[in-house]
């Protein structure tokens, strides 16, 4: 079984821009299968997102967090006939599995590592072909694949081009909320779509609906960018000599950072020395309005 877009061919309609597409394989991700007679209300009641209007064919993003309430594992949930895919980190997806099982009890749920590539697909003037998986945090971010090649002339490149792309429009990566971390409202996942606050009980759900409840959240994720090299991932932002934040990940000219939003306001702001300059994405702005 595959998902995501028809590899054999894009909508005709769309054939003028097809040299605007890049396709990349995400090697950092991978896949598991949940079935089963018991996988939705056992996944419902674990994760962020809701899946029991979940349909086969949608796309969901989530987290599994701590009791606590920060993000262990971001990860997609993909309505499947049989139950549904998690796209998680490849390099968790083991310890994932494992975690799972301990949660499953006598539910009846089966958990299994599959070996589908995931790829994204994506573009300044991208539109869909027949069957794509838009990415659901964020349209401009293009669509999700999974066991599919590269479409018919989309230019192929490295999955850094990807996190570049994301990072351009102020979307983190797993690379900058890290595991045991951050909160997943820090990381903006309730402002991607992350997070379901009508769902009820997920693990870790009290502190996240609270830090939400009291709209008081005083760190968030944004992009930075700056002249050089990036600065090494930890470096503190300065906001004079306040500290105003860290740079988590990023490429040369362009990294995403954890700032303090009371801190940055106005401020001229510097990393090892080196002034940066704090992105405020339109969607950003948009999402804090009341």
């Amino acid at each position: 079984m595959s998902l995501g877009w028809r590899a054999s061919r894009l909508d005709p309609k769309w054939s003028d821009m097809v040299q605007t597409l890049s396709y990349a394989r995400l090697e950092s991700r991978a896949l598991i299968a949940l079935g089963g007679a018991d996988w939705r209300d056992f996944l419902h009641n674990l994760i962020s997102q809701n899946v029991e209007t979940l349909a086969e064919g949608e796309i969901r993003f989530g987290a599994l967090l701590t009791p606590q309430g920060k993000v262990l594992y971001d990860l997609f949930v993909i309505g499947t006939a049989e139950g549904c895919w998690l796209d998680v980190a490849a390099q968790h997806r083991d310890v994932i599995v494992q975690r799972l099982m301990i949660y499953r009890l006598r539910a009846k749920v089966t958990i299994t590592a599959i070996e589908p590539g995931v790829a994204a697909l994506f573009g300044e003037d991208l539109a869909p072909g027949d069957g794509c998986l838009a990415d659901p945090r964020l349209p401009a971010l293009g669509w999700r694949g999974y066991g599919l090649a590269s479409p018919n002339g989309a230019s192929e490149v490295p999955e850094a081009d990807y996190v570049a792309f994301a990072h351009a429009l102020g979307v983190p990566v797993a690379a900058d909320w890290g595991v045991e971390k951050t909160y997943p409202i820090e990381a903006n996942f309730d402002l991607l779509n992350g997070i379901d606050f009508k769902k009820g009980c997920f693990v870790g759900q009290e502190t996240t609906s609270r830090m939400k409840r009291r709209g008081t959240v005083k760190t968030r994720f944004l992009p930075i960018t700056f002249e050089g090299e990036m600065p090494p991932p930890g470096a503190e932002v300065l906001a004079g000599e306040l500290r105003a934040g860290e740079v988590l990940s990023g490429a040369k000219g362009l990294a995403m950072a954890s700032l303090r939003l009371d801190r940055i306001a106005g401020a001229e702001l510097t990393v090892d020395g080196r002034p940066v300059r704090v992105v405020r994405p339109d969607w950003f702005e948009r999402a804090l309005e009341p």
